[in-house]
C-alpha cells in the first residue's frame, strides 16, 4: 500500500477497540484515515482529535470515492448500506482481522490470545519491551495507562509486533505467531462456536501456527496440545511456577520459579492472583526473546495496567470505586475474590450490565453463582451490541437466580442517582457494554458524597 496522504484508508466500524487501533497504526504511518461507526464514544472523539473524519449515520454517499482500502470488523451488521455500496463498487476491502495478519508477517508477532487476561498481559508485555528499547509495534485490546493509548507504533525496521489475537469470529487464526499465549480456553463466544469442543479447537490450531523456532506459552492445565516448545506457567504444578504472593507497601511481590534452582523476586502496582499469572506469562515470554531480568523486573514495576480492568476511580480510608471491563463469569469471580482480599470489612455493591443475550442465556447459572458473592447486586438492562433479544432471556431473570438479600434490577438513567443515595463503602461496576459511559458522573459522586473526615 502506498502511504501518503492522498491514499486513502477507509474504515467500517472504526470506534471499535481494534478497529481504532489499527486505524492509529494506520494514521501514524502516514495515510489518510476516516471511518463509520454506529455510535459517537469518547474514543471516536479522540479519534477525530488526532485528525480522522468521522460520521454516524450509514450514509453511503459519504465512503470515499477512491479508497486505499476499506476495513471491517465482523461486528458490522450485513445489510449496513454502506457495506453494499462497498461490494458493488469493488473496493479493495479486507477484515481487520486479514489487516493484522498481514502486519503480522511483517516482523516477529508476539500473538496473545485467551478468553480472558490477553487484554492486560498484552499491554504488560508491550510495556516491558518499549522500556527496554526494543523496537516494536503492538495493538492492545485496552487502553494502556502507561501510554494512554491502545497502540504503539514503530518504525519500518520493527523487531516485533505485540497483538492481543482474538478468539472471536476465529480472527486470530490469521496471524503468524512467533511466540504465542494462551491465558484461558473457558467456554465463550458460544454463538460462534456452538460448543466449548469447537472453541478448544480452535485455539488448538491457533497454538500449531506458531513458528517452530519460537515459543508456545499456554496456562497449565489447559486442554490444549502442547509442542516441543511449549512451556506451561502456573502456581503449583507448571514449568514455571508464580509463588510467594504478597501485598508489601502497596504492591504485589511474588516469586517466580523458573526450575528447581533459578527463582526471582518480582514487584507490581496491581493486585489478584489473575495478574500474577499475567505477569508471569509475560515475564516468561520476555525472557525468551532475550530481555535481561533486571530490565523486566524495573519495567513490571512500573506498569500502571489497562483502564477498565480493575480500575480504580476513587479511593480514601472508607471508600472505594472500582470499574472492570468483566463481562465472563470467570472474569467477574477474578474481580470480585481480589476486591474481598483487599478489602474484607466492607460491604460489596456491585453493579453488572450483562453483554449480549446469548452469553447472558449460556451462562445465566454462572452468571448468578458469582455475582451472588457479592453483598448487593445492582443489574442494568442486557447490552445487546450485535444482537436481537431473545425471549425469556433478561436481567430480571437473572437477578432472580442471584443469592443476595439485596439486589434489584435498576434503568440506566436512574443509576447515578441510586448510587448517591446508597453512599457504598465498596463499589465495582462491570461489563462490556456501554457502562463505562457512567464512569466519570459516579466518580464524581463519590468525590461529592465523601466527607472531610472521610478524606483524611
Amino acid at each position: 500500500m502506498n502511504n501518503d496522504a492522498t491514499h486513502i484508508i477507509y474504515f467500517i466500524g472504526i470506534g471499535g477497540i481494534g478497529m481504532s487501533a489499527l486505524a492509529r497504526y494506520c494514521r501514524g504511518k502516514g495515510f489518510a484515515v476516516c471511518g463509520y461507526d454506529k455510535t459517537a464514544s469518547p474514543l471516536t472523539h479522540k479519534l477525530e482529535k488526532e485528525g480522522m473524519e468521522i460520521h454516524y449515520t450509514d450514509s453511503p454517499e459519504l465512503v470515499p470515492e477512491h479508497p486505499e482500502l476499506v476495513v471491517y470488523t465482523p461486528a458490522v451488521p450485513a445489510d449496513l448500506e454502506e457495506m453494499k455500496l462497498v461490494r458493488e463498487k469493488g473496493f479493495r476491502l479486507m477484515k481487520r482481522s486479514e489487516m493484522l495478519g498481514m502486519i503480522s508477517m511483517l516482523h516477529k508477532t508476539i500473538a496473545i490470545a485467551g478468553t480472558h487476561g490477553k487484554t492486560s498481559t498484552t499491554a504488560l508485555v508491550a510495556h516491558i519491551l518499549k522500556s527496554s528499547r526494543k523496537r516494536m509495534s503492538a495493538f492492545i485490546g485496552g487502553i494502556s495507562k502507561n501510554i494512554g493509548s491502545n497502540v504503539v507504533i514503530g518504525g519500518e525496521d520493527d523487531e516485533f509486533v505485540v497483538t492481543e489475537a482474538d478468539e472471536f469470529d476465529r480472527s486470530f487464526l490469521r496471524l503468524s505467531p512467533f511466540v504465542s499465549l494462551v491465558t484461558s480456553v473457558d467456554a465463550d463466544h458460544l454463538d460462534i462456536y456452538g460448543n466449548r469442543e469447537n472453541l478448544i479447537e480452535s485455539f488448538n490450531e491457533f497454538v500449531a501456527k506458531t513458528d517452530k523456532k519460537g515459543l508456545v506459552v499456554m496456562h497449565e492445565g489447559l486442554p490444549l496440545k502442547h509442542t516441543d516448545n511449549t512451556v506451561t506457567y502456573g502456581f503449583d504444578n507448571a514449568d514455571v511456577n508464580a509463588c510467594d504472593i504478597r501485598i508489601e507497601n502497596g504492591m504485589t511481590h511474588f516469586n517466580v520459579a523458573f526450575s528447581d534452582s533459578e527463582r526471582e523476586d518480582f514487584a507490581m502496582r496491581l493486585f489478584g492472583d489473575h495478574n500474577v499469572l499475567n505477569a508471569t506469562a509475560a515475564i516468561i515470554i520476555c525472557r525468551f526473546i532475550g530481555l535481561k531480568i533486571k530490565d523486566i523486573k524495573e519495567a513490571l514495576s512500573t506498569f500502571e495496567g489497562v483502564a477498565r480492568r480493575f480500575d480504580i476511580q476513587f479511593q480514601n480510608e472508607k471508600r472505594c470505586y472500582i470499574d472492570d471491563y468483566a463481562h465472563h463469569p470467570s472474569e467477574i469471580k477474578a474481580s470480585l475474590d481480589t476486591a474481598r482480599k483487599i478489602f474484607p470489612e466492607r460491604e460489596m455493591t456491585v453493579i453488572f450490565q450483562p453483554h449480549l443475550f446469548t452469553r447472558t442465556r449460556d451462562f445465566m447459572d454462572d452468571f448468578a453463582n458469582v455475582l451472588s458473592l457479592a453483598d448487593n447486586i445492582i443489574l442494568l438492562d442486557i447490552y445487546p451490541a450485535r444482537e436481537k433479544p431473545i425471549e425469556g432471556i433478561t436481567s430480571q431473570k437473572l437477578l432472580e437466580k442471584i443469592r443476595c438479600a439485596k439486589k434489584q434490577v435498576c434503568a440506566k438513567e436512574k443509576l447515578v442517582e441510586t448510587i448517591a443515595a446508597l453512599k457504598p463503602a465498596l463499589l465495582l461496576t462491570m461489563g462490556a457494554g456501554d457502562i463505562d459511559r457512567l464512569v466519570p458522573e459516579i466518580t464524581k459522586i463519590f468525590n461529592e458524597t465523601s466527607t472531610e473526615n472521610d478524606r483524611k
